[in-house]
């Protein structure tokens, strides 16, 4: 399979691209910067480079042209104010979902967050990040045109994977770390029967691959 990934750099996307090319796809990541071009390439990944929060829906289709799946790993980050929550939170996904549609990718994961709701209270960045993520995913759930999944992990760590997660449509509050993430967006990509359905993730006692085949009914 061709996959693409936006926000290619990202903690998440590394630790995906290596995980996907070593399984035989061909993946791109959507980076912003030229610097991080190595890194992509390092993790088995064809960088390119493009600004989601100025590009053009043409301008992403032409990237997504021929791809297999979309993967939306992209964020503004924790240091980033509540502006760009908006312009690359909520912003930058409604684009990338335009350009799946444009280019015919039918398949569009989304790694979204727990907790993540477009009418969420509060006046801090990070109730405007989950406003943000919440609108977004909202946007890509009324697409007919794609076979969305939405995934909400828990709270994030660089622990070691340990392979082992509760993946439902609820699973009460928790961490997870960034590698077991990956390692389900990698089944998920695979699994078309997860496709309609918004899932949190969390650290438990299923390993990844039954996990996935569980929640799709397989």
């Amino acid at each position: 399979m061709r996959i693409v990934i936006a926000g290619g750099h990202g903690q998440i996307a590394l630790r995906l691209e290596r995980l996907l090319s070593a399984g035989g796809h061909e993946v791109a990541g959507i980076i912003r910067r030229p610097e991080q071009t190595d890194d992509l390439r390092d993790a088995g990944a064809e960088p390119v480079v493009l600004d989601l929060e100025s590009a053009s829906v043409e301008e992403v289709a032409a990237v997504l042209q021929g791809a297999d799946a979309a993967i939306f790993a992209a964020g503004a980050g924790p240091g980033s104010g509540v502006a760009r929550k908006e312009t690359v939170d909520r912003g930058a996904a409604v684009l990338f979902a335009d350009a799946a549609e444009r280019a015919g990718v039918r398949r569009y994961i989304v790694v979204s967050s727990m907790g993540a709701n477009a009418q969420h209270p509060g006046d801090g960045q990070f109730d405007a990040y989950l406003r943000a993520k919440g609108a977004a995913d909202d946007d890509v759930r009324s697409r007919s045109g794609l076979a969305w999944t939405v995934l909400r992990p828990g709270a994030l760590t660089n622990d070691a994977g340990t392979g082992l997660v509760q993946l439902k449509a609820s699973t009460g509050r928790g961490a997870v770390p960034r590698d077991d993430v990956a390692a389900v967006l990698a089944e998920l990509v695979e699994t078309p029967g997860t496709a309609g359905l918004t899932l949190e993730l969390i650290s438990g006692a299923v390993p990844v691959t039954v996990a996935v085949k569980d929640i799709a009914g397989n």
